[in-house]
């Protein structure tokens, strides 16, 4: 139905308000998912940064495996701790 004016029977304001509405929550979604992410890779001992990489469309799929996979900086900073202490006892 193509609408000329703002009728009470035309569905386009409506659509746009929903249409709205969910690209709203889809950013907000976003955001959260961005800024979580962001903190999983401090966590780890990476820059923080690396979470912004999961806007990025291909690199969104390689980041799990490289968190997944890599050797963390900061299991590596225990292993050197810990080589350390030992080098200490003896």
């Amino acid at each position: 139905m193509y609408c000329t004016n703002m009728t009470p029977n035309c569905p386009l304001p409506v659509f746009i308000v929903i249409a709205a509405l969910a690209l709203f929550l889809c950013m907000v979604a976003a955001l959260i998912k961005t800024w979580i992410n962001c903190m999983i890779f401090h966590k780890a001992g990476y820059c923080w940064a690396w979470g912004l990489l999961t806007l990025v469309p291909i690199a969104n799929i390689i980041l799990p495996f490289v968190l997944a996979l890599g050797d963390w900086p900061v299991r590596k900073e225990l292993r050197r701790l810990k080589d350390a202490a030992k080098t200490q006892a003896t």
